[in-house]
């Protein structure tokens, strides 16, 4: 435990020195997964699914704000889109509309997860997310979860269905007119993303209300109930709706999901329970009663060296 300390001690003070280099290689790397991701799923534009242009976004994102990179990833992906046709660009521009209104509205500081669920739903690890916001986040985080979900399930329903779509963009009014039907029914009549938005984002409220009470392994608790209840709605919700997941995929990653909240936990908020501390305190308007706990550090040793010399 001593050493994991110190490793950690470690970690955080070359963080904290390198802080904006690191966020930058990271904005970087979750960019440009992003970027690769939506021309895998909906790159029908060739000369925006050209390598260089995921390059210069995802270089553009290293130092841009999260948010104006997301933007212009909606850009991307409507572009994309244009090129399958007219009435499946004008439904997906509407949809990030809509997106972008609710979450600059309620939770505009969670940019990299709305960037962050998709890749991890390409990935097959979606469940990790919920505990990574519920801890980190805010109440509002399930906001961007949502957002998230429905952007890949949006990103997923075109790649699986460009054939169709392709095929039913006519130029008179009546053809548009059911293209713009045929886009929204099957957008809307997809019962396991509503399923993923209900898990996802209720589990991060969960977590967050539980790790912020004033028990003792609270993180813990709520990271444990999190998971208990996130497969009880894949479950019982998924019965309900005939949505279709993996049963073993999604046990594989909660399990996945609570042991990158043991992590977090060890780095954010590794308290010793066992010395804690109650301070009473006032001012001219309030009495103050503060529960203190105590962070569990451990310095590394430093090595000295004496140097012996002797004069003949």
């Amino acid at each position: 435990m001593e050493t994991l300390l110190m490793v950690k001690n470690q970690i955080i003070r070359i963080y904290a020195r390198y802080e904006n280099y690191i966020l930058s290689v990271l904005r970087f790397i979750l960019v440009l997964i992003a970027m690769l991701m939506i021309n895998s799923n909906v790159g029908f534009m060739s000369r925006l699914r050209n390598p260089a242009i995921a390059l210069i976004v995802a270089l553009l994102g290293s130092f841009l704000p999260l948010n104006a990179t997301i933007l212009l990833m909606g850009l991307i992906i409507v572009g994309h889109v244009y090129e399958l046709s007219l009435e499946c660009a004008v439904v997906v521009l509407f949809i990030l509309i809509l997106m972008f209104i609710i979450y600059f509205r309620f939770s505009p500081t969670d940019s990299a997860a709305i960037i962050l669920t998709p890749v991890l739903f390409a990935f097959k690890i979606p469940y990790v997310i919920p505990v990574m916001l519920g801890l980190l986040g805010s109440p509002l985080s399930c906001v961007s979860v949502a957002c998230g979900v429905v952007t890949y399930y949006v990103l997923d329903y075109l790649k699986l269905n460009a054939d169709q779509l392709a095929s039913s963009s006519e130029s008179d009014i009546a053809s548009m007119l059911n293209g713009f039907k045929y886009v929204i029914d099957g957008m809307l009549k997809n019962d396991t993303m509503f399923l993923m938005v209900i898990a996802l984002g209720l589990t991060t409220l969960l977590i967050y209300l539980i790790s912020r009470l004033s028990i003792p392994y609270c993180w813990k608790i709520a990271v444990g109930a999190g998971s208990i209840v996130e497969l009880i709605l894949l479950l019982a919700v998924g019965a309900s709706f005939d949505a279709e997941i993996s049963v073993g995929l999604a046990i594989f990653g909660i399990i996945l999901g609570a042991l990158v909240g043991v992590i977090i936990e060890f780095f954010a908020f590794n308290v010793d329970f066992g010395r804690v501390e109650y301070v009473q305190f006032q001012d001219d308007e309030y009495y103050y009663y503060v529960k203190a706990l105590p962070k569990v550090t451990l310095e590394a040793p430093q090595n000295k060296v004496k140097r012996i010399s002797t004069e003949e």
